[in-house]
């Protein structure tokens, strides 16, 4: 099958139209069209619908997409493979990590890996959903559980545990809760147990709620809930990484507390010699080590 046609296929299929596809490939609108009826007719089959809005896919034509699409996904990862030299690293990484993580955790540190590495391109991706390392729609994943997907490299950074806090100025308006069954005198702050998160945190939450709980303010992440608890709303329900870079959170019950959560770093075989997951791993590794020093420190302080 001629990759020359294949090229310009997946780009019409992608842009959705003739025009748009040729400003993309620098080709006039009549030389793509030749090449899209001669792909067909070597195919035996129509590839498109056309219509006056622009083009379809025909059964056909997704099937092929979807064969281009994987093909690109993986000349992408060659192409990265190849411009990282041994000295530099540039270029785009794309790093997949839950909202909460992401916001309150990993975004704020960035700045040293720039500083490190300015000429890197991060295309930071938080949401809940488990993204497709193999299938490259993510170079490096940060999840709140051990992947289970295959030919991936995986490595265990920590674990964490779901807490109550409130700010000093809560406590001091609202009073200190000193048993579980105080808390239905609070204002409780979490995630909604049926949105997507963490389920150790989710379980923790049922059991706060099952206190009857008079008054709560859900939201669906935990950057949400911090910003509660900062402006003295009530008593949040958090991950205990937050406690290095807000110092001055009160834990609540230090009793209650989720099971442990293990945070592990992930990123398919094939990106092993890449100089941009490299040094990307290599840094969450180092800023992990001072946070755990830190709350070490903390720890001892206390």
């Amino acid at each position: 099958m001629d990759w020359d046609k294949l090229r310009i296929f997946h780009a019409v299929a992608d842009a959705g139209s003739l025009t748009h596809a040729g400003d993309a490939l620098h080709l006039s609108q009549s030389a793509v069209s030749r090449q899209i009826r001669a792909l067909e007719e070597a195919l035996g089959t129509t590839l498109f619908h056309r219509h006056a809005r622009g083009l379809i896919l025909t059964e056909q034509g997704e099937l092929l997409f979807e064969a281009t699409s994987t093909m690109a996904k993986k000349l992408d990862s060659a192409a990265a493979r190849i411009r990282d030299s041994e000295e530099e690293v540039f270029g785009e990484l794309r790093v997949t990590t839950t909202v909460g993580f992401g916001t309150l955790w990993l975004a704020p540190r960035l700045v040293k890996l720039y500083e490190r590495y300015p000429e890197l391109k991060i295309d930071l991706l938080l949401e809940e959903r488990v993204l497709d390392l193999p299938m490259r729609e993510a170079d490096v994943a940060i999840r709140m559980k051990e992947p289970a997907q295959a030919d991936l490299i995986r490595k265990r950074l920590l674990n964490i545990k779901m807490r109550l806090y409130a700010s000093p100025q809560y406590l001091e308006r609202a009073g200190r809760p000193h048993r579980l069954e105080d808390l239905a005198k609070h204002r409780l702050i979490c995630q909604n147990p049926a949105t997507p998160q963490v389920s150790a945190g989710a379980q923790l939450v049922q059991q706060i709620l099952a206190q009857e709980v008079h008054s709560t303010l859900t939201v669906n992440n935990y950057f949400g809930v911090l910003q509660g608890v900062l402006n003295h709303i009530g008593i949040g329900v958090l991950p205990d990484y937050l406690t290095v870079d807000f110092p001055a959170l009160e834990r609540v019950l230090p009793e209650i507390e989720s099971i442990e959560v293990p945070v592990f770093l992930a990123y398919p075989e094939e990106l092993r010699q890449s100089r941009r997951v490299t040094a990307f791993r290599d840094f969450v590794q180092e800023e992990i080590s001072a946070y755990r020093r830190q709350q070490t420190g903390d720890l001892i302080g206390d």
